[in-house]
C-alpha cells in the first residue's frame, strides 16, 4: 500500500510548526538564544513545506520554486542555531547564501532543466546538513563526547536529500515511476522523524549543558569565580592521581588574607569583598594556568602546583608580593594588602589532607612570625596511612619548618 506523500508532507508540515512553536516558547522563557534560532527555523520550514503542498498548484513553476528559497533560509537558520548554541556569532550571509545560490539557479537554468535544479536544492540542503554536524562536532566537553548522534542525524538528513540523486540513473534505466513515488514517499517520512529526532536531541543538549551548570556553580565560588572548597578537592584530587601515574610531585599553599576582618571592621563588608576578588584576581594572575586554586573559607585560600617544593615557595612569593603591590584605597584611605602563606610538598601520590595538613601547620607558623611572609613546611610521614601505623607505633616523626622571612633578609630553622 502507497501512502499519499502530500498527506504526508502536511502532517510534516504541521510537526514542523508545533515544535517551531515549542522551541520557541522554551527559548524565550529559558533565555536561550540557540532554542528561539531553532524555533523561528521550524516555523519558517514548516510554511515555506505547507504552501508548497497546499498552494503549489495554484502559484504556478515559478512562483512555487521561488517558495523553495524559503526553506533553504529556514536550513540555513537550523545551521546558525547550532553556531549559537555553542557560543559563535551568527554568520548571515551563510543564512542567506542557500536562498540566493538557488533563486540565481532558477533564473540561469533553462525550464527544461528540472532535474538539475532539483540537484542543487538538494545539495543545498545536504550542505546546511553538513555545517550543522560540523558545528555540533566542534563541541570538545568530555560531557558531550558521546553525543554523537547530534552530528549523525544531520549528515544522514543530507544523506536521504542526495541518495535519490545518486541512484537517480539507476531509477531511470528502470523505466519505472513507482521508484520515484516511492523516493518522495520516503523522504516525506524522514522529513518528519528527522523533525521530531532533531528537537529530542536539541533537548538532550540543553539539558546536559543546563546540568553542566549546576554542577559549575556547586563547586565554584560565586564572588571569586575560583573553586570552591568542594570543587578545589575534587579537582586536586584528580591532579594528584594523575601526577602520581607519573611519578611528579605536588605542593600545596594556603593563603589567609592578613587582618582581613578588620577591613570589613573598618570598610564594610562590600569593601571586604573587593579584597577577596582582587586577591583571587592576582593568584590567577601570579600563578600558572595548569594550577588549581580555590577558596576554601572566608578569607583562606588554596593552591595545588604539580611542581616541586622550591618552585612553589618561588610563585608563593610571586604571589605574596604583587598582593602587596596592589595599593588600594576606600574613601581616600589606604588598604594594607598582605597575605601570608603556608607551603607543604610531597612526593609523588601523597594525599591532599596531609598536604593540607602541613601546609596549615606552616602558615600558623607564618602568622606568629609577623604574618605577611611565605613559609614552607616538610612533615613526615607523608601518607595518611604510614601516619596512622606511626601513630600507633609511637614512632611518629616531628616536623621540620623552615620559616622564609619575606619582609627582611633572614631565614631561620626551627624543629617543633
Amino acid at each position: 500500500m502507497l501512502l499519499d506523500s502530500s498527506t504526508l508532507y502536511l502532517v510534516a508540515t504541521l510537526v514542523a510548526l508545533m515544535l517551531g512553536a515549542m522551541l520557541l516558547y522554551f527559548g524565550r522563557h529559558e533565555n536561550i538564544a540557540a532554542l528561539s534560532w531553532w524555533g523561528f527555523a521550524y516555523l519558517l520550514g514548516g510554511v515555506s513545506v505547507g504552501l508548497w503542498t497546499l498552494a503549489g498548484p495554484l502559484l504556478g513553476e515559478l512562483p512555487m520554486l521561488a517558495l523553495n528559497a524559503v526553506g533553504f533560509v529556514s536550513c540555513g537558520m537550523v545551521w546558525t542555531a547550532a553556531r549559537v548554541f555553542h557560543g559563535r556569532t551568527p554568520i548571515w550571509a551563510g543564512v542567506l547564501s542557500g536562498a540566493v545560490v538557488w533563486i540565481a539557479a532558477i533564473f540561469v537554468l533553462p525550464p527544461e532543466a528540472s532535474s538539475l535544479r532539483i540537484t542543487i536544492g538538494a545539495g543545498i540542503v545536504a550542505c546546511y546538513a553538513v555545517l550543522t554536524a560540523y558545528e555540533l562536532g566542534l563541541e570538545r566537553r568530555k560531557s558531550v563526547q558521546h553525543r554523537w548522534p547530534t552530528a549523525l542525524v544531520p549528515l544522514l538528513h543530507g544523506l536521504v536529500l542526495m541518495l535519490p540523486i545518486l541512484l537517480g540513473d539507476f531509477l531511470q534505466a528502470d523505466g519505472a515511476t513507482s521508484g520515484s513515488h516511492f523516493g518522495v514517499t520516503a523522504f516525506a517520512i524522514e522529513l518528519v522523524l528527522y523533525a521530531i529526532g532533531t528537537v529530542f536531541l536539541i533537548f538532550v543538549l540543553v539539558s546536559e549543558r543546563t546540568v553542566a551548570a549546576h554542577k559549575v556553580a556547586a563547586s565554584c565560588d560565586p564572588l571569586t569565580g575560583l573553586f570552591n572548597r568542594r570543587g578545589f578537592s575534587e579537582a586536586t584530587g584528580r591532579m594528584i592521581e594523575r601526577e602520581a601515574k607519573a611519578g611528579r610531585p605536588v605542593t600545596v599553599m594556603i593563603f589567609d588574607i592578613d587582618h582581613f576582618k578588620s577591613i570589613n571592621d573598618r570598610f564594610g563588608h562590600p569593601a571586604g569583598d573587593e579584597v577577596l576578588k582582587l586577591f583571587a584576581t592576582v593568584i590567577q594572575n601570579s600563578l600558572r594556568i595548569t594550577d588549581l586554586t580555590g577558596r576554601i573559607g572566608g578569607e583562606e585560600f588554596a593552591a595545588l602546583l604539580p611542581c616541586s617544593l622550591e618552585e612553589a615557595m618561588q610563585a608563593a612569593e610571586r604571589v605574596r608580593q604583587n598582593f602587596a603591590g596592589c595599593g588600594i584605597e576606600v574613601d581616600d584611605a589606604p588598604v594594607a594588602t598582605t597575605v601570608s602563606i603556608g607551603v607543604s610538598g610531597g612526593p609523588a601520590g601523597t594525599e591532599l589532607d596531609v598536604l593540607l595538613a602541613a601546609a596549615d601547620t606552616a602558615l600558623y607558623q607564618a602568622k606568629r612570625g609577623g604574618r605577611n611572609r611565605v613559609q614552607s613546611a616538610a612533615e613526615e610521614p607523608l601518607s595518611l596511612a604510614q601516619g596512622r601505623k606511626a601513630t600507633a607505633a609511637g614512632l611518629a616523626p616531628k616536623p621540620i619548618v623552615r620559616v622564609t622571612r619575606t619582609d627582611a633578609v633572614m631565614t631561620m630553622e626551627a624543629a617543633r
